[in-house]
């Protein structure tokens, strides 16, 4: 002990270790903390024993209570899907009319609908359903081929444009220009007539000379007053809702070249009763008609 160093700051004494003049203290650890160490020690190694825990080459240790949160979750899904049988049951049997007529079924189905939405449908719809260029605003009452229970029902099983279903709906916009079925000055002044037809700022010279080419070629989709035609899956082009642009550029672009969107069809991934509450939840979005 009469060989101790005590350090003349702190008054305690130093364990004899020095690394470059700095002298360690000899400071142990308190009680309260080593028997707290100990303690996990001794609840990590039962865990371990009871629990699976060892990592193997293709497998772990099982423990000796034989527990998986894999089963537990199994069995949670199994338990759901008794609970929720009755009403799938309901589901399959009813129309969408139906659905949408029992607030307990509709009920249902919006919020497995909502599920099934954001599982599939926000890579291009959004999260929202608000869409984003070229992929369509499930929330307003503008709808290319057409906004009733059916129709949506319709367009999520065959999808549009989908080429490995022949159900799939489809409609094909000519290229005016790329294909030369109209001269340049004819897209221009098109272009300026539907700016017209919508409403926006317009040169109204150019809209006039626009109206007999719009009549000659695209009229018999878009309808004369530009309302479109669901049937056909031609937009509508008087209101304000756009999904390549409503500048004049971008609208003669469309017009010389136009691009087509592509939504898959859903009939051999998800099953009926999917489908029902699918329609059901963009139905209630608020823009079902």
């Amino acid at each position: 002990m009469a060989n101790k160093e005590v350090d003349k700051l702190s008054g305690i004494e130093t364990t004899g270790h020095e690394w470059d003049g700095i002298k360690e203290l000899n400071n142990p650890l308190p009680r309260w903390w080593l028997w707290t160490f100990y303690a996990t020690c001794i609840w990590a190694l039962g865990y371990v024993i009871a629990y699976p825990a060892i990592p193997l080459i293709s497998s772990a240790t099982t423990g000796v209570l034989g527990y998986s949160s894999r089963a537990e979750v199994a069995d949670e899904l199994t338990n759901a899907k008794i609970a929720q049988a009755d009403m799938l049951g309901k589901i399959q049997s009813a129309s969408l009319d139906e659905i949408r007529k029992d607030p307990e079924m509709l009920q249902f189905a919006v919020s497995g609908g909502r599920s099934a939405f954001l599982v599939n449908c926000v890579q291009c719809h959004g999260s929202g359903a608000a869409g984003s260029p070229g992929y369509p605003n499930l929330n307003d009452d503008d709808w290319i081929w057409g906004g009733k229970l059916e129709d949506i029902y319709v367009t999520l099983k065959h999808g549009i444009r989908f080429q490995w279903d022949d159900e799939t709906r489809d409609s094909q916009m000519p290229a005016f220009g790329a294909d030369e079925i109209l001269e340049r000055d004819q897209i221009n002044d098109i272009a300026e007539y539907v700016r017209q037809l919508a409403g926006l700022e317009h040169d109204a010279e150019a809209a006039t000379r626009g109206v007999s080419p719009y009549v000659e070629n695209c009229a018999a989709c878009h309808k004369e007053d530009g309302a479109g035609d669901p049937e056909q899956g031609a937009p509508n082009l008087k209101d304000a809702i756009w999904h390549y642009g409503s500048s004049k550029q971008e609208i003669a672009q469309q017009i010389h070249k136009p691009r087509h969107g592509v939504m898959p069809g859903w009939v051999n991934r998800l099953d009926d009763e999917t489908l029902k509450k699918l329609t059901v939840y963009v139905h209630s979005l608020g823009g079902g008609e």
